[in-house]
């Protein structure tokens, strides 16, 4: 291994050390109450040399957050072909509850940490995310198409409405507030379910856009509950 090599190996190391001590004390503390100082004392350095790495805080936290979204998004079948629009509509909601199982600390940071910066920000670094929620969109908009759904479905309300349950139940899974004879897994399954037939009975009749009319390009703010108290 050349020189070049073993700095540039050092360097990832280093870096690594301090995602991974912001990332324990974000979630200990929370994103507000920590700082740079906290998270160079965590790794052994001085808060200058954490500034060697990243510009600021908020830069680490959108880098852990575009860590959290990529593990999301990797949870997708590379080799996922067409199939029944609900069905995939279903399997994604279902792929968000196993990401709060499979990553609890990336899910509790990038989605219920109501104080951490908007990704909005870092759009371009983060239009992965707005192109994947475009495709579970599409999805819903084939199942209203099909008449699976109520043409008076808004596939935003719709698609907002399925994940909600996920995110609570999740919550409240890793805040321990489950009884312990109560099966998460299958309480997330019914909860697909029954959104699932309230929709396709055209249950949603006040959860509609103030525009009334339905927007194409959407923010990656838009995957969280936490957005719509989180301030830039």
């Amino acid at each position: 291994m050349s020189r070049e090599e073993r700095q540039l190996e050092a360097r990832a190391t280093t870096r690594r050390a301090i995602l991974d001590a912001a990332l324990e004390l974000f979630l200990a503390h929370g994103y507000a109450e920590v700082s740079i100082r906290n998270i160079a004392a965590k790794v052994e350095y001085s808060p200058g040399a954490i500034y060697g790495y990243f510009a600021s805080k908020d830069e680490i936290f959108f880098a852990l957050a575009e860590e959290g979204y990529r593990q999301l998004g990797a949870l997708e079948p590379a080799d996922a072909r067409p199939g029944d629009a609900l069905d995939e509509v279903k399997a994604v909601a279902w792929r968000l509850y196993e990401f709060s199982k499979a990553q609890p600390q990336y899910f509790a940071l990038v989605f219920l940490d109501r104080r951490v910066p908007r990704v909005s920000r870092e759009y371009e670094r983060f239009a992965f995310i707005s192109e994947m929620r475009e495709r579970v969109l599409e999805k819903v908009r084939q199942c209203i198409a099909a008449g699976v759904f109520p043409p008076t479905t808004h596939a935003e309300v719709a698609l907002r409405l399925l994940w909600a349950p996920i995110f609570g139940i999740a919550a409240l899974r890793l805040s321990d507030r489950l009884p312990d004879d109560l099966d998460a897994d299958a309480l997330v399954h019914d909860a697909i379910d029954t959104m699932v037939a309230g929709l396709k009975a055209g249950a949603p009749r006040q959860a509609q856009p103030t525009g009334g009319c339905e927007v194409r390009s959407v923010s990656p703010e838009v995957l969280s509950p936490a957005a719509a108290t989180t301030t830039a």
